[in-house]
């Protein structure tokens, strides 16, 4: 069918974008993550006010506002007066919003590990950044796999924003595709592609959650 000669590619391409987005977020922002919450953890009040700023901002907005901001408005802030890419704006608000959601997931996880392990470690004269890294990080990610499992899920899903800034993805591709032929047909079989790469998460989080089974 003339449909599908056109949306297979569109489709394909689209979903380069869209596991390009997911990656590059995934990849930079759980690191990201991490570096904050020990942060926030932070006696520093300066400190801890100012990611707790940032974290409030980046959560009490939504991310398709956020993309709109850092690619349109930043241009029109005379002190910055720069105006990023398509692209540029999107990894940097992918980046920015997830950084907030997976620090406070990865901040929720420090706390529930006794603080006897902690204690213990330095009575083993153990590095802060050693026994972190080795003993309670490991741990920590054990106990946050289901709640980080569903934030990168909706990461799939969100990539679809990226269509505010002209951007074709999976989605956007459909919508094309609709567009020209007048039919429903993309987004059912778009919807598909979706569900497959969520079954695709799905199963490596579980894999991965099962390898932490040595932590319960």
């Amino acid at each position: 069918m003339k449909i599908f000669e056109m949306l297979i590619p569109m489709t394909w391409e689209g979903l380069k974008v869209t596991m390009s987005v997911f990656a590059i977020t995934l990849i930079v922002s759980l690191p990201l993550a991490i570096f904050v919450a020990l942060l926030k953890g932070s006696k520093n009040k300066y400190i801890y006010k100012f990611t707790s700023a940032y974290i409030y901002v980046m959560r009490g907005t939504p991310l398709l506002l956020q993309l709109m901001f850092i690619f349109f408005g930043f241009h029109y802030i005379p002190v910055i007066g720069y105006a990023f890419t398509r692209y540029q704006a999107i990894y940097i608000a992918f980046i920015l919003n997830y950084t907030a959601y997976f620090t406070e997931i990865i901040r929720g996880g420090i706390n529930t590990i006794d603080i006897g392990q902690f204690e213990a470690t330095k009575v083993l004269g153990m590095s802060k950044s050693f026994a972190f890294t080795r003993i309670i990080l490991p741990q920590v990610m054990k106990n946050i796999i289901p709640s980080l499992g569903n934030e990168i899920i909706t990461l799939v899903k969100d990539t679809s924003l990226v269509y505010i800034l002209g951007v074709t993805d999976i989605l956007k591709a459909a919508k094309s595709v609709s567009n020209t032929y007048s039919t429903f047909t993309p987004y059912i079989f778009v919807a598909f592609v979706y569900l497959g790469i969520i079954a695709i998460m799905t199963n490596i989080l579980s894999s991965i959650e099962s390898k932490f089974d040595y932590y319960r």
